[in-house]
């Protein structure tokens, strides 16, 4: 299934292996992908110019994917791009699970096949970010 109107995708992990490979991936299938290495780098991209889903990595050093969550929802900006958190650790505690969701984000692990990393972004492009109280 091609990109939906070339949407731009941010990933965001400090494994360049990973980071690589999900936007070869990506760009094959019509997305424009930008990718940041680290926290810090993710959100700057993300303010310059913000996209319209994002591939976060949940352990990264300085900052995590929760911090990085944390601070991307707390600009006062209208527009919220949909996240998803994707890792390789399997035990995540239930608290680190509650924030995560109630940040907005979709928790999934690694390893992704080809048909996982489309789904995914597919439905960030085309659900609206799960940020409303329910």
């Amino acid at each position: 299934m091609p990109a939906i109107a070339s949407r731009t995708v941010l990933i965001v992990d400090d494994d360049l292996g990973v980071t690589e490979t999900f936007a070869r991936l990506l760009k094959l299938e019509g997305y424009q992908v930008r990718t940041a290495n680290n926290a810090e780098a993710g959100l700057k991209e993300a303010s310059l110019s913000p996209p319209d889903a994002i591939i976060l990595d949940l352990r990264m050093p300085l900052v995590d994917g929760v911090e990085f969550l944390r601070r991307l929802r707390a600009r006062d900006t209208e527009r919220k791009p949909p996240v998803a958190i994707v890792t390789g650790d399997y035990f995540i505690d239930d608290a680190v699970s509650d924030q995560l969701r109630s940040l907005g984000a979709e928790l999934r692990f690694k390893p992704l096949w080809l048909e996982d990393l489309l789904a995914i972004v597919q439905t960030l492009v085309v659900t609206p970010p799960a940020l409303s109280a329910h």
